[in-house]
């Protein structure tokens, strides 16, 4: 690939220069744990097996009673001090394996800090077989089991949403009117905040329906004697609260509990270890508040912010210190999360003093991006200088794949999908409308008449078995025709019927994207925004979004057939390549959510759509544009105050900034961040993440900016003819480097120089760099 398509800043960045993290001290154990010190010993032996510990990691170690915060910025090494606190206390503290609880999220991450505890000096195989080392779930149902429940732990996805299905038919409802996984999803949100579903709202017509499905769901589970792991939890928690002397005999057992991701606790997850850990409170908690990022899940970074709220002598330690990347990613990290109000105050360091510069694209479309990513990493993958495992693709949402996917498969790139492996096209939101264009195409495709008629509001078996029957007798060559006899069809839908036979037979002479937006402009748009289900499963920003994506992908094609065609060998070729169940990556291209790459890491990573509208999404930016403004008079002044509420808004917002944080923390090596100037059809700036992280964090405004960045006696100027009142603009510009060189030239857009990342100067011949400057208009 043409490396010149890289930018060394992201357009429209107006800072000097480029983010650096502060490279940390090389100071380890070795020199700050003194031969006379009582526990040297241990960490003499942690050295001899490669664990050097930094200064707060040593704090954090060392600690043994009393409450701890650990603020674990990423990449800082926090299952390091985990294992080695818990070798710490059994080795120089004297504390019984069986006395220490360490609560973790996932059974990859427990598993792995027994085998490394295991390792531990001083640690023998018994010692490492009697320590409590668990998930939440793991550990409660462990407990639940020697109090006697016996109940089957009902855990397969699939049949979940199958029984829910069954249930949603059972009351009457579309088999597909809720999604299985939204329902789950709900259900267990209900719980984890300590409720029950019996109090789950019932203010609409899609609250009741939901309710229903769920009460129904959870007297099937009571019925056949099986719970679930939310369940797991919950009757823990109970039995706790109902059975002090069990509670009790816990707190005895374990004297010290640890616990891992701590932001990503949920409010019956934090009761849990509160009463365990209670009274001793020797309890540790590590985690990170601004790597906060599922909150649709319960997790709530409050827990981190406020934790002195509840442990008034708590220590607070922070680990400072990035292993995992050079200075320039981790500087751009701190650049990004430094802008959010609600966080705990922290600047992470970088171990390593070298490393690449993050490089950024800015691709036209998704699919430019598309093709620029993949020639880039067939290239290095070519040229024997990485292989397909080194690659990690990390977008916001899951539409936002749509062309990447397509391309590694037209390709026959390996890759692992760590979502759902659903295309687009087979979304239940989009397939109605494919199956308009196909029923141009085809007027006996009876699949796709089926999929259709919901949007006609017909129930889907009746009005099959009705077009079947007639068809039997007299078939047509358009048969949705029979359904005008169907009985009990009312005259408006009728109606409404001939329209749609209409639209559907001029559909064929249209272009792709012409045709579907005729079908949205005529009436889906209307269908899904009126259906209180939809807009109950999924916000309405996201329904747009994917129709708009189907929109983008349409437009690449001159007709109907051609890209029904595209769309059939695209899932032929998917469905091929789909491999239920694959958890490990293999030498193949990784492609996740952000979401799904928190806790990972990658030599090299690719972070798509950095545009606003795509990160920050449209719906986080939709509610912050909505945020309650009401004008407040000041008395001394008599001037009007804006006072803006609904803090929910600005909390989408911070989330989102975290989400892009998590993104950019995840790359060892190398990191490209892509903006593409067009989000569904129209024009989308860079990212403000991206853009903000090189600003000045002292600039107190626009007008104070040009001053602190000002190198030459014309700057100067410049600024005193603002001060004046003079008109000024900032313009980007080449800003020679050399010592004492005043040269400077504006950068010409739209040309070559869009590409380079450096110039000579005409004057001393030194590199000059890119920024921005004051000039009169």
């Amino acid at each position: 690939m043409n490396k010149l398509l890289f930018h060394n800043i992201p357009l429209g960045a107006t800072g000097e220069r480029i983010p650096q993290a502060k490279i940390a001290s090389a100071r380890t154990s070795r020199e700050m744990v003194k031969p006379g010190d009582s526990d040297a010993a241990y960490f003499r032996r942690l050295e001899e097996g490669g664990i050097l510990l930094n200064l707060p990691q040593l704090a954090a170690v060392r600690h043994y009673q009393g409450p701890l915060l650990t603020l674990a910025g990423a990449g800082s090494g926090k299952t390091s001090v985990l294992i080695c606190r818990a070798g710490y206390l059994m080795s120089v503290r004297g504390i019984s394996p069986s006395q220490l609880l360490l609560l973790t999220f996932s059974n990859k991450a427990a598993a792995e800090m027994r085998e490394r505890i295991a390792l531990l000096p001083g640690v023998s195989e018994s010692d490492a077989a009697r320590l409590q080392t668990r998930t939440f779930h793991s550990f409660c149902l462990y407990f639940l089991r020697r109090q006697g429940v016996q109940q089957e732990i009902f855990n397969e996805t699939r049949r979940q949403h199958i029984l829910l299905k069954q249930i949603m038919r059972e009351l009457g409802l579309p088999k597909d009117a809720y999604p299985p996984e939204t329902l789950l999803a709900l259900l267990s949100s209900c719980k984890m905040n300590l409720s029950e579903p019996d109090a789950l709202p019932e203010t609409s017509t899609a609250e009741k329906e939901m309710k229903a499905v769920l009460l129904l769901y959870e007297q099937w589970k009571t019925d056949n004697f099986k719970i679930d792991f939310d369940d797991v939890l919950l009757l823990a928690y109970r039995m706790l609260r109902e059975k002090p002397a069990l509670l009790q005999e816990l707190q005895m057992r374990f004297l010290y509990v640890m616990v891992d991701e701590f932001q990503d606790t949920n409010a019956l997850q934090y009761e849990l270890v509160q009463m365990i850990a209670h009274p001793q409170h020797n309890l540790m908690v590590v985690g990170d508040d601004d790597q906060t990022i599922y909150s649709f899940n319960g997790a709530r970074s409050e827990f981190i912010l406020e934790f002195e709220k509840l442990y008034p002598n708590a220590k607070v330690i922070t680990l400072d210190i990035n292993y995992r990347s050079g200075p320039a990613i981790v500087g751009l990290g701190n650049g990004i999360i430094r802008h959010n109000s609600r966080r705990r105050s922290k600047t992470l360091q970088a171990a390593k003093d070298s490393g690449s510069q993050p490089r950024y694209l800015r691709p036209q479309t998704a699919d430019e991006e598309a093709g620029q990513i993949v020639d880039h990493i067939m290239s290095e993958v070519g040229n024997g200088a990485r292989e397909y495992s080194d690659f990690a693709l990390l977008y916001r949402a899951s539409s936002s794949n749509r062309a990447l996917l397509e391309l590694l498969l037209l390709r026959d790139i390996p890759y692992v999908d760590y979502g759902e492996g659903q295309l687009l096209y087979e979304h239940w939101l989009i397939s109605p409308v494919l199956d308009h264009l196909r029923l141009s195409v085809n007027r006996r495709n009876f699949a796709a008449m089926e999929n259709i008629l919901p949007t006609l509001y017909l129930n889907r078996e009746k009005g099959m078995n009705h077009i079947r029957g007639l068809e039997a007798i007299q078939p047509k060559q358009g048969p949705l025709i029979h359904l005008l006899s169907l009985p009990g069809m009312e005259d408006f839908k009728a109606v409404k019927l001939r329209e749609r036979l209409e639209l559907i037979r001029g559909l064929l002479q249209l272009t792709p994207v012409q045709a579907i937006r005729q079908i949205r402009t005529v009436f889906y748009d209307y269908f899904i925004e009126a259906n209180e289900r939809h807009q109950a499963t999924l916000h309405r920003e996201m329904l747009k979004e994917m129709l708009d994506e189907l929109e983008a992908s349409a437009e690449r094609f001159d007709s109907v057939p051609v890209f029904l065609e595209f769309i059939d060998n695209i899932a032929e070729r998917n469905e091929q390549s789909r491999q239920p169940g694959l958890k490990e990556q293999g030498n193949r291209i990784a492609l996740m959510t952000i979401h799904k790459s928190k806790g990972l890491e990658f030599p090299v990573v690719f972070l798509i759509g950095a545009s606003e509208g795509i990160l920050p999404h449209s719906s986080a930016l939709e509610g912050d544009r909505l945020k309650d403004r009401r004008t407040a008079t000041t008395p001394s002044s008599g001037s009007s105050t804006v006072i803006v509420g609904n803090a929910a808004g600005h909390a989408a917002l911070e989330e989102e900034r975290r989400l892009a944080y998590v993104a950019v923390t995840r790359a060892r090596e190398e990191l490209f961040i892509s903006s593409p100037a067009k989000h569904r059809g129209k024009k989308a700036e860079v990212s403000r993440f991206m853009l903000s992280a090189f600003r000045s964090a002292v600039s107190a405004s626009p007008a104070t900016a040009p001053a602190a960045i000002s190198r030459t006696p014309a700057a100067s100027f410049q600024s005193s003819r603002a001060a004046a009142g003079g008109r000024t603009h900032t313009v980007p510009v080449w800003n020679c480097t050399g010592s004492g060189c005043p040269g400077w030239t504006r950068m010409k857009a739209g040309g070559l120089e869009d590409h380079l990342s450096s110039k000579p100067c005409p004057l001393c011949s030194s590199p000059m760099e890119k920024s921005s400057r004051v000039v009169p208009l």
